[in-house]
């Protein structure tokens, strides 16, 4: 009998093969929960025993693992535990707080996020990254949810505790819940809004029942939501940026903070959930190590001494010489490529479109189109690079290359004239160059563009449609981004554009981008198998005028929310994907931003030192599954 049967069965649950009936919790129980404690909280008994408590939960249809799995796929529950992982990244940190406003993007990597691990803060479910979007029991032992998806109950694991041995408990889920809601930065706020009521429904389960039914992954989001202790927590500065370490339930603690420079955690011997499924073959350095540097060439130089164990890469150049050093040559170091399950991610120039000079569609495609990739490939990048087109390339989820099916076409007849039609059709693609640098056709279908949107050429300048001549700045943040943006201004040279490129460093560019203060900006967009509430924080008419979001481009179409709303609403795959598609087509034909690349795999180099598992998640690596080759020793 596994442990999830066991304490369904003193919880007074009965058990089916694949999920567990809820029944009544004994009055006995309950605790004295008053409706004072928190606003919109109260306490009742277990209700609609009809609903099944279960091991997991996911998007679309049933999570893969049964109950009682052995670990998840891409882990080595043989992993030896011990030694020291050092990471290494460009930029800085100045907040140990990621879910605010204010210091929120320029918060210490590893707190909790996919590639670094979750090694302060965790949730309520844990996520199997070998699925799309499935998520399954942890500091919330058993999960119950309705068919509706109106509300969610969790009932709490009794190991649960913070580090300092400190019980996890319904107050602290309810406090997270409500300050994030109050003081957390978008989209968190916005999805955490929509809890209509909390109910205490006895010791260890608490209700949260929403305002409706409509975003059928707000269930799943709440799941995954940073859960905080609500005694070692200041709410009333809680949106302000901190350097305070935060107290959570995670496999480490902070040994060393120096802001800006170097964060260390280090691994918790008494670690409450160091022994469950989904814990097996994670988190096996005694210490994790995170340096930063203010550039990519100190930071590169760095991993060639050896002071960095991993390092991914992203520029082809480098990929392709920068490994011709002793330790590579003596097999020291290796190259390793990971093949992700995902769609590629959307790597672009974006438009603030809040200017003046990229609010005309036609102008941003223009601008699209002088951006001259077959060049830059060949030029910069050693031909590596594939181009990317949509926002969901490399998958079924993409638009590209498909005309849409009537159930797109039904989504988006209330929009005439959002879709372009050769992106309905499926028959569009980003201008393809001859590779010279300056390709007159493409050239000239430009210019033709931007005449008719009223702009003219002026003595080899330019203007407006009011005469002045058309100038504008790209922000970079380092000297890849800096390169490209060059590269970017010959062709818009070739056309009469005067745009100038500064590089601003990391908390400049933060401060800036937050406040949207900017005319483009690099900006990547991450794709899933399962896109949802994410894409309001990205792309919904709120968000736009919202310091803060991620709505970089202050896009304010309302085709975009309407098609969010048919894509959090799907209740099967296939209309979810249509859902997807349909959002994909009007985000290609906005031209929001300058499509640029995505390579054909992850890069990354490797000291032998250190070992990965021989399975990777669907979504890419993960540090929390390797392990030290000496530990043990």
């Amino acid at each position: 009998m596994t442990d999830f049967q066991r304490n369904a069965l003193t919880s007074g649950l009965s058990i089916t093969r694949r999920r567990l009936l809820a029944t009544a919790v004994p009055a006995a129980l309950a605790l004295p929960f008053g409706t004072t404690l928190f606003c919109g909280t109260s306490r009742a008994n277990v209700r609609d025993p009809q609903v099944p408590a279960l091991h997991g939960i996911a998007m679309h249809g049933e999570p893969a693992l049964a109950p009682g799995f052995a670990h998840f796929p891409y882990a080595n529950p043989d992993a030896p535990k011990g030694g020291v992982l050092t990471l290494g990244v460009q930029g800085t940190f100045d907040s140990l707080n990621s879910f605010i406003v204010q210091g929120g993007f320029t918060s210490a990597r590893g707190m909790k996020e996919r590639q670094f691990g979750e090694n302060i803060t965790e949730s309520l479910l844990m996520r199997n990254n070998a699925e799309p979007f499935s998520l399954y029991a942890h500091l919330a032992e058993f999960v119950r949810m309705p068919d509706s998806r109106e509300w969610i109950e969790f009932t709490l694991n009794p190991k649960a505790t913070f580090s300092d041995g400190s019980p996890f408990t319904v107050d602290d889920v309810i406090f997270s819940l409500q300050i994030m809601r109050d003081k957390g930065r978008p989209p968190f706020r916005n999805w955490y809004a929509e809890i209509a009521n909390f109910e205490v429904m006895g010791e260890r389960t608490v209700r949260l029942t929403f305002k409706n039914g409509n975003n059928r992954e707000l269930p799943l989001l709440i799941g995954l939501a940073p859960m905080f202790s609500k005694a070692a927590t200041d709410a009333e500065a809680f949106d302000k940026s901190t350097l305070k370490p935060p107290l959570g339930t995670g496999p480490y603690v902070f040994a060393e903070i120096v802001p800006g420079r170097r964060v260390v955690y280090r691994r918790n011997p008494t670690y409450w959930a160091k022994d469950l499924p989904q814990k097996r073959g994670f988190d096996n350095f005694d210490e994790i190590r995170i340096e930063y540097f203010r550039d990519e060439t100190s930071l590169q130089e760095a991993f060639r001494k050896g002071l960095i164990d991993v390092l991914p890469f992203n520029n082809p150049s480098r990929w392709t010489t920068g490994f011709d050093f002793p330790a590579a040559r003596e097999g020291k170091v290796v190259r390793k490529e990971i093949v992700k399950g995902t769609p590629a991610n959307m790597q672009g120039m974006a438009f603030n479109t809040r200017r003046p000079v990229f609010a005309d569609r036609r102008v941003r495609q223009a601008l699209s189109m002088l951006f001259d990739f077959e060049w830059v490939n060949r030029t910069l990048y050693s031909g590596l690079y594939k181009r990317t087109a949509g926002y969901w390339d490399n998958s079924d989820l993409s638009s590209i290359g498909r005309p849409a099916d009537e159930r797109e076409r039904a989504l988006l007849a209330p929009f005439p004239g959002v879709v372009l039609p050769e992106v309905l059709e499926g028959t569009w693609k980003p201008a393809e160059t001859d590779g010279s640098g300056r390709d007159r056709t493409v050239l000239k279908a430009a210019l033709t563009l931007l005449q008719d949107a009223g702009f003219s050429l002026k003595d080899r300048v330019l203007v407006d449609p009011q005469g002045q001549p058309v100038t504008f700045e790209i922000m970079t943040k380092n000297e890849d981004e800096e390169k490209l943006a060059l590269a970017y201004g010959r062709g818009l040279d070739l056309v009469g554009i005067k745009a100038s490129v500064r590089t601003v460093d990391a908390s400049q560019f933060e401060e800036r981008r937050i406040k949207f203060d900017f005319d483009m900006v690099f900006y990547t967009w991450t794709a899933s198998l399962s896109p949802g509430g994410e894409q309001v924080g990205r792309w919904s008419q709120k968000a736009a005028d919202t310091p803060g979001s991620l709505n970089i481009t202050g896009a304010k179409e309302p085709a975009i929310d309407a098609m969010i709303d048919a894509m959090v609403a799907a209740r099967s795959r296939t209309d979810f994907v249509s859902a997807v598609r349909a959002l994909d087509r009007v985000l290609v034909s906005g031209a929001y931003a300058v499509p640029l690349f995505n390579l054909p795999a992850e890069w990354l180099g490797q000291w032998t030192r250190i070992v990965s598992p021989e399975t990777f998640p669907l979504y890419g690596y993960e540090f929390p599954t390797w392990w030290s080759a000496d530990a043990g020793n």
